[in-house]
């Protein structure tokens, strides 16, 4: 298979994965009042990416973030659209470092990161009167994109196992 054959491959697979990432948002565990959720579309993505690696997981993390813009995300400034969706979906990417947790860490912690700046700036006036938006956006963001990542990293462990031995991934 030529370099241009396996691209091609690979952008398929990528494409067919964010797809899929896009119908898991439906299976949603809980839902958060001002948004965000736990929900199982991070486990293709993670799968993809671990799978081609952290260029091909970044571009379709960052895909995938656009697709949510363009099917109904949120809109309240362009830098608040870019931090809550293209860059903090990109972070997927991380997902390929190993061993596997540090990668899941270190994705949750850039998506964290990008979503915490968002609230703080963007989204201050839910937190509590009196409180630091900082501090609120931190507890609002990182609990549950850490249940998030844990449930879509033991999915896409498990996944991958059942993958690699019945499919010779």
């Amino acid at each position: 298979m030529s370099s241009k054959q396996k691209s091609t491959v690979i952008m398929i697979e990528g494409a067919l994965c964010i797809a899929l990432s896009f119908v898991m948002t439906k299976i949603n565990l809980f839902t958060m009042p001002q948004g965000g959720s736990v929900d199982f579309e991070l486990v293709p993505l993670i799968l993809f990416t671990y799978r081609r690696g952290w260029k091909w997981g970044l571009r379709a993390g960052t895909l995938a973030g656009i697709l949510h813009i363009i099917l109904g995300g949120y809109f309240f400034h362009p830098i608040q659209v870019i931090l809550d969706y293209p860059l903090a979906y990109s972070f997927i990417g991380l997902t390929d470092l190993h061993p596997f947790w540090l990668g899941l860490i270190a994705a949750w912690a850039g998506q964290t990161a990008s979503s915490i700046v968002s609230g703080a700036i963007f989204f201050a006036q839910y937190a509590p009167e009196g409180q630091n938006p900082w501090v609120y956006s931190f507890f609002y963001n990182a609990p549950v994109l850490g249940v998030k990542y844990i449930v879509s990293g033991i999915a896409a462990l498990i996944l991958w196992k059942i993958l690699s031995r019945d499919l010779a991934v």
